[in-house]
């Protein structure tokens, strides 16, 4: 029974997940000042056009973007840290589960919610890495002088890959704290759907937007 109610909760916390993810892409479609961050995505936009008419803050400018790489420094170390843990406390039993899929469905159950948590912090790191990349090519953009003719040229290249890192840096911690509900159900399969919407709830208030008008 237990397994059971288990399977039924992943089933239920995909579809809240997904939901919630599809219903917030559609309504920044209509209103971009749904979610903070596609108010952000607007502001580093900005942030690109504005630094790009302003000589001698190409500084300021390689210093802000700095900082936001190392931000996804710390969360690319995090996820990997949490990733090597993961394998290092279970990996044998996740390996012994996925060599030997015909098991209980309770098993059955810690071992896709084991794997799929693995998944995810690798996704999180990935996501942290790329976001690094872009970050450092629009730094080498930025740095340049604002007169120069290459910085005129490579300008909407630095805008793309700072909207680029922007959202991948965005990805990685929302991935990176989707892993809950997923230790949540390995700990008891029950503690998978409350788990989830604890971290929707959560969601829902961090993405909350700052009271700014976008044109």
């Amino acid at each position: 029974m237990t397994a059971v109610l288990g399977w039924v909760g992943l089933a239920f916390s995909l579809v809240l997940i997904l939901g919630y993810e599809i219903h917030a892409h559609r309504v920044s479609r209509r209103d971009p000042t749904h979610q903070a961050r596609f108010v952000n995505a607007h502001m580093r936009r900005a942030w690109v056009q504005a630094m790009s008419v302003q000589p001698g803050f190409e500084i300021v400018a390689v210093q802000a973007l700095r900082n936001s790489l190392m931000s996804a420094t710390v969360v690319a170390s995090t996820a990997a840290l949490a990733l090597m843990a993961s394998l290092t406390l279970g990996g044998a039993s996740l390996a012994a589960g996925l060599a030997n899929p015909s098991g209980e469905h309770l098993l059955l159950l810690h071992v896709l919610l084991g794997a799929s948590a693995v998944g995810v912090l690798f996704a999180s790191y990935v996501c942290s890495a790329m976001s690094m990349r872009y970050y450092g090519n629009a730094t080498q953009v930025m740095a340049m002088p604002v007169a120069s003719p290459e910085r005129k040229r490579l300008n909407p290249l630095a805008s793309d890959y700072v909207q680029r890192a922007g959202r991948l840096y965005s990805w990685a911690l929302r991935l990176f704290l989707m892993v809950v509900p997923m230790v949540a159900g390995v700990v008891h399969p029950l503690a998978l759907l409350p788990a989830t919407v604890a971290l929707l709830v959560a969601l829902h208030f961090f993405d909350q937007p700052a009271l700014v008008e976008i044109e």
